[in-house]
């Protein structure tokens, strides 16, 4: 099926993906003045004299904003906020396909730090929950942690953290598979962008220690001049056998392999250097840092990447759904570690341990009991960690 081609087509058909459905019946002048004027000044006064009625009162508590300023679409790079407007209307429709969360598009035009730390702060009395997206780091770090801090509502760069929880389950599981410990565990990840800095801090996080980070220039040591404040953070908490050189250098050995990166930068031979029964997670889009068959023929045990056409698809949407599904159930703050990592071990516990294989360590991108189980763990993390208010 040629892909472009079909999504052109629909696209020009569907004139958007997503729509407004009215919830209430307007047929007659009763169901006017109850819907607007005069009857809804009764649910604004009682908003003003308590705002958290806004929750129960509208559709807040079911509404996330889908921000983004354009800068790092998929892989197409800085195309801008008009052009980024089909991939957020098409994660407003997961959103509402898999966790029956209703998500509108907020497409800036600026990538101005400061003016999209406010736009996005003004209109967050809007929404229960704001989804970053597609916004190019070292930017989308401060955005992020700045939003996080002045806003009452979760705040969620699903670049960073989504695919840091998906990566996480599917790691979980490959580690059973082939007999191996967190702790114990030697993993490189390439790519220092902002899905790579979040993977290491999410997995460092659940107890796998020995991570290496790698980016074009080649290992990263805290002991380089390093201009960018993120990796400066990241090198400092990684690479503790203080490997140098390239890419090359720091798979001999390894046990794990995630690639957050380009296409085609690692070859048979590289897997061969790795341990024995490789974990090799090849992420880029859409050409993974090798194709997996080739991995497969190298020596590795294991094989995931962010395709649907492959085994074991890592994807965002196994994360975002109910991780705002739950957030905006218990009314959450904000989205902690602890949320954070409930979610990996929930989505990981979907694959019983006598089912997982090599070709199933991961629910697939359809599965409808995804959501609901992520919700559930993300709340109860969010009941614990005293940032739930419901």
């Amino acid at each position: 099926m040629d892909y472009s081609k079909t999504a052109m087509e629909k696209h020009y058909q569907w004139k958007g993906k997503i729509e407004v459905v009215t919830r209430c019946r307007i047929e007659d002048r009763d169901d006017m003045s109850t819907a607007y004027t005069p009857g809804v000044a009764a649910p604004c006064l009682a908003i003003r004299d308590d705002t958290d009625k806004s929750y129960e009162l509208t559709r807040r508590g079911n509404l996330v904003a889908v921000v983004t300023d354009g800068s790092a679409v998929l892989g197409l790079g800085n195309i801008g906020p008009e052009a980024g407007m089909p991939v957020m209307e098409g994660k407003c429709a997961l959103f509402k396909r898999f966790a029956d969360v209703d998500a509108f598009p907020i497409c800036i035009k600026s990538q101005d730090v400061d003016e999209i730390v406010r736009t996005v702060y003004l209109i967050s009395g809007s929404f229960g929950g704001i989804n970053l997206e597609d916004i190019s780091a070292p930017r989308c770090f401060e955005i992020e942690r700045r939003l996080s801090e002045i806003c009452d509502i979760p705040v969620f760069h699903d670049d960073q953290h989504g695919t840091a929880i998906v990566v996480a389950a599917a790691l979980i599981n490959a580690c059973k598979y082939t007999g191996r410990s967190h702790e114990g565990a030697r993993i490189v990840i390439n790519g220092a962008g902002s899905a790579g800095i979040a993977i290491a801090k999410h997995l460092m996080g659940m107890g796998f220690s020995d991570i290496t980070m790698v980016d074009r220039f080649g290992i990263i040591n805290e002991n380089d001049v390093l201009e960018n404040p993120a990796h400066r953070e990241i090198a400092a908490l990684t690479n503790k056998r203080h490997l140098s050189g390239v890419l090359a250098d720091a798979m001999k050995g390894a046990d794990v392999f995630i690639g957050v990166s380009a296409p085609g930068v690692v070859n048979g031979d590289m897997i061969r250097s790795m341990a024995n029964d490789p974990i090799v997670f090849p992420m880029a889009n859409p050409v993974p840092e090798i194709q997996p068959g080739e991995a497969e023929q190298a020596g590795a045990a294991i094989v995931g990447t962010g395709r649907s056409d492959y085994p074991n698809q890592i994807n965002n949407v196994l994360a975002f759904p109910g991780i705002f599904r739950g957030v905006l159930d218990c009314r959450a703050t904000k989205i902690n570690e602890q949320m954070k990592v409930a979610a990996s071990y929930a989505l990981a516990s979907l694959i019983p341990d006598d089912k997982i294989d090599k070709y199933n360590i991961i629910p697939g991108a359809l599965d409808d009991r995804v959501a609901p189980v992520v919700a559930k763990a993300v709340m109860e993390a969010a009941r614990k960690s005293g940032c739930a208010r419901k």
